[in-house]
């Protein structure tokens, strides 16, 4: 059975790809039916687009509170009836109006290691910190903890002496790759309808695994 999948993006859309590919190819025996922007000019809905995935542009109204953009948004979403809402670069932190709807459902790529530079900026904090390494996490969405919840995935990317805040951005945003379309991989595979997933306590996969750009 294929899982249902719709991506929340703000921006480029390079994580989708990934995704969109993994799916398009078979390695991830899933469909993104839907891909959503709060911003109307984001690439990602020409990826959705080009994809044959159904692109929704959702801006927050001026007069409209968080909670109700929230709530807006999972109404939309929750007409493509997705196993999984995978946030890839979406920008928004989501209230419970909009999680409450998804239990277990909502996952979300941040670019550094559990506990490790929350929120935005990441990589570049990563970089100025003086540290000799960051890494990527897959996580679940419990509730509105920032760049916080039960682990699903992480891997290690070194930084290099002297490496220049673009290169370790090129090298880390390959991680992220790698790591949510192996983590869908796993989230997606087909299941005995007698043994049903337990959302809560999915295994961890490519742990402390360092990831090497060639």
């Amino acid at each position: 059975m294929t899982a249902s999948l719709v991506v929340l993006a703000s921006g480029h859309g390079s994580n989708l790809q990934a995704v969109l590919d993994a799916c398009g190819d078979g390695r991830i025996a899933a469909k993104v039916h839907a891909v959503v922007s709060d911003r109307a000019d984001a690439y990602a809905l020409e990826r959705a687009e080009t994809a044959g995935a159904t692109a929704l542009r959702m801006a927050k109204r001026a007069d409209e509170t968080r909670a109700g953009y929230d709530a807006r948004l999972a109404e939309a979403v929750a007409t493509f009836a997705p196993d999984w809402v995978v946030l890839a670069g979406w920008l928004r932190l989501l209230s419970m109006s909009f999680l409450r709807e998804f239990p277990g459902r909502v996952i979300n790529l941040h670019p550094a290691l559990p506990g490790e530079f929350v929120g935005l900026h990441a990589i570049e904090q990563a970089w100025r910190s003086g540290h000799d390494r960051t890494g990527v996490t897959v996580h679940l969405v419990p509730d509105e903890g920032v760049d916080d919840g039960p682990v699903l995935g992480t891997v290690i990317v070194p930084i290099h002496a002297r490496e220049s805040l673009d290169a370790l951005t090129a090298r880390v945003h390959a991680a992220e790759h790698q790591l949510l379309v192996e983590t869908l991989i796993h989230l997606c595979q087909p299941r005995n309808p007698r043994d049903p997933l337990d959302r809560t306590t999915q295994p961890q996969s490519s742990t402390d695994r360092e990831h090497r750009h060639d």
